[in-house]
């Protein structure tokens, strides 16, 4: 074989190659979360970068939401799938990729909370970031409203303060709660029951928090 059929046929092959990834990462990009899931077990390598793009901003949005706007998610995010990929392979049920990830983000979140109050003690926290909560909220008295809800968010455990964090502000059903926390139902109920009451005690009193805090505190139906 002469130097020059190779010279002439190597580009070719190498644009070949990254046309069949090219359409692997297309395909992988539009197939369902089961198809994602077994090609994440698979180690194909598409399959991180379509993971990625497909659930980055639900992790993120869940990570800010529930740690408050003081906190810098992206390293948290990153965090996230890299416990993804170290335990992909422990999902039982390829289809529910989503709710492992969720789970995965709530470990997460723990885990970051425990650091927190470690830094605490030992006098390493800063204060509830007054730059991000301006560019999260304007508004003077919606900034210190914001702020007290997290301060009040702080007093939960991890369950509780994730229960409400995921229904009420992310919107998610009680059955997708009860899977995110790895919980039964009417456990999952009880912590939002827990919240919803100690949080409505603490609104009652601060006629703040009560301009800005009413839908998830109405009513006793959680459903």
């Amino acid at each position: 074989m002469s130097q020059h059929y190779l010279e002439n046929t190597m580009p070719s092959l190498t644009a070949t190659r990254v046309e069949m990834q090219v359409r692997a990462s297309v395909g992988l990009a539009e197939a369902d979360d089961e198809k994602l899931a077994r090609a994440l077990i698979a180690k194909d390598p598409n399959a991180a970068t379509v993971a990625w793009e497909r659930f980055a901003p639900l992790v993120r949005r869940i990570l800010r939401r529930a740690l408050g706007p003081g906190q810098n998610a992206e390293d948290l995010v990153q965090e996230v799938f890299l416990r993804l990929f170290l335990k992909v392979h422990e999902l039982r049920e390829p289809k529910a990729l989503g709710g492992f990830i969720i789970s995965i983000t709530t470990l997460t979140v723990r885990s970051e909370l425990r650091r927190r109050r470690a830094r605490s003690w030992l006098g390493l926290s800063p204060d509830a970031a007054a730059l991000d909560l301006r560019v999260v909220h304007p508004d003077p008295a919606g900034r210190q409203a914001l702020k007290r809800f997290y301060e009040l968010l702080d007093r939960f455990n991890t369950r509780d303060r994730m229960a409400f964090v995921l229904r009420y502000i992310e919107g998610m059903s009680l059955i997708e709660v009860s899977d995110a926390l790895g919980v039964s139902v009417s456990t999952a109920k009880r912590s939002l029951l827990h919240v919803r009451r100690r949080l409505a005690d603490h609104v009652q009193r601060d006629p703040l928090l009560a301009d800005y805090m009413t839908g998830p505190l109405k009513g006793t139906d959680i459903e």
